[in-house]
């Protein structure tokens, strides 16, 4: 007589009185397979001959066979001391079709299905037939259609297979209808979406498809509006929040912008600070920043630049220059002081000089770790690789420029 483990009931629901009475297991049948294998089903059966059966290993077989992926209904029945592994096979994937496609190719769509795990042969799950559809609807969202409509229809076959049918509906590419920009007192709203590529419909959209949404151009956009404020003397400039919404038909989108615009500030003071590598006066003509002038963002950055690859010109090929601003907000001025704070020695030119740390540290030739590693030994020649691995990186307080020409080293 067959005896039916109420197995959910006594390991998911411990309060219930029922419960299943231990039994040692004297064989084990599997029954409802088709494709699968019954050593596949022996395989993640934690349940072996001789084991007494209760509810904590019962409940872990029947979660065991569920982890497999293969069952949609597992249950386990006792006749006379035998377990009897009753299972009912996930259905097979027979066919894939996709109807209505015409912004991506049917093959791209598939390829994309099948790195997903939802292919012909594979075993079909429903949580996963749900993320392919929610995937091919951002795919399409990706280009603009934003009203698509997906309809999946799974059709049984026999053999336990099933045939899987997505039906698509692309609709419209939604365009921009409008942009607007909330905050700005200084700057014309025309003025600042002149620096935008995004834009509403016009009679060249057609080509540029500028008039498309996309997160990547409008974070793009975002990021020119700021350089335009920065560039202009507004330091503390923000862009306080976006939305983004969309009609209820999915062909319109309407982008609002906020802005924090913030004080205009003047450069009160320029300095070179820390021990110079060259002389300040050649420094300061590479400054482009003066005092009074408004300050640029782009100006400074050009500033830092000049001065880094001038220090790379002597062999600091890893100079960081940093500028720090010193900001007073009732008076609306800024001043800012730039520093290398690090430079390495390079050896990757020909007729430089070398930086040479003073607490008299030198490249360690022949015994250099790196030659020692690739088998390669160093000779005085026209440099062409890069620091010794004896070069490293100090505070620029620990070097100076020697007087003399630091041999050139050529790895051979």
């Amino acid at each position: 007589m067959k005896k039916l483990i109420p197995l959910l009931i006594a390991s998911l629901y411990a309060a219930s009185a029922v419960a299943i009475e231990p039994v040692v297991v004297k064989d084990i049948r599997v029954e409802g397979i088709q494709r699968t294998e019954a050593g596949t089903v022996f395989s993640y059966l934690p349940v072996k001959v001789g084991d007494t059966l209760d509810d904590e290993k019962a409940a872990a077989a029947v979660k065991a066979l569920y982890a497999t992926g293969f069952f949609k209904d597992v249950r386990l029945e006792s006749d006379n001391g035998v377990l009897v592994v009753m299972v009912q096979e996930r259905p097979a994937i027979a066919q894939v079709d996709i109807i209505g496609s015409k912004e991506f190719r049917k093959e791209q769509l598939k390829d994309g299905l099948k790195m997903a795990g939802l292919a012909e042969s594979k075993i079909f799950d429903k949580a996963l037939l749900d993320r392919a559809e929610q995937e091919l609807k951002r795919q399409y969202f990706s280009r603009g259609k934003y009203g698509v409509t997906i309809t999946t229809t799974v059709t049984p076959l026999e053999r336990n297979r099933v045939a899987i049918s997505f039906d698509i509906s692309e609709g419209e590419i939604a365009k921009i209808k409008q942009i607007n920009i909330v905050g700005n007192e200084t700057f014309k709203e025309k003025e600042l979406l002149e620096q935008f590529v995004l834009s509403t419909s016009g009679w060249m959209t057609w080509y540029s498809k500028n008039d498309q949404y996309s997160k990547q151009k409008l974070s793009a956009d975002l990021e020119s509006l700021r350089s335009f404020y920065l560039n202009r003397g507004y330091l503390e400039f923000n862009v306080a929040s976006t939305q983004v919404s969309i009609s209820p038909d999915k062909n319109d989108i309407y982008i609002t912008i906020n802005v924090f615009e913030g004080t205009k500030y003047i450069i009160s003071d320029v300095k070179l600070a820390g021990e110079l590598l060259v002389p300040e006066e050649e420094l300061n003509k590479l400054i482009k920043v003066k005092t009074g002038d408004v300050f640029s963002r782009e100006k400074l950055t050009e500033s830092s630049k000049a001065i880094s690859d001038r220090l790379g010109n002597d062999g600091y090929a890893f100079a960081n220059v940093n500028a720090v601003p010193e900001i007073n907000k009732e008076k609306g001025t800024a001043a800012f002081t730039s520093s290398s704070i690090q430079a390495v020695a390079s050896m990757c030119g020909a007729s430089i000089w070398q930086a040479i740390p003073r607490r008299g540290m030198r490249c360690c030739g022949a015994k250099c770790a790196r030659s020692r590693a690739a088998g390669m030994r160093p000779t005085r020649s026209t440099a062409r690789a890069s620091a010794c691995s004896g070069w490293g990186i100090f505070p620029m307080s620990t070097w100076k420029r020697p007087p003399f020409p630091a041999p050139r080293i050529r790895w051979t």
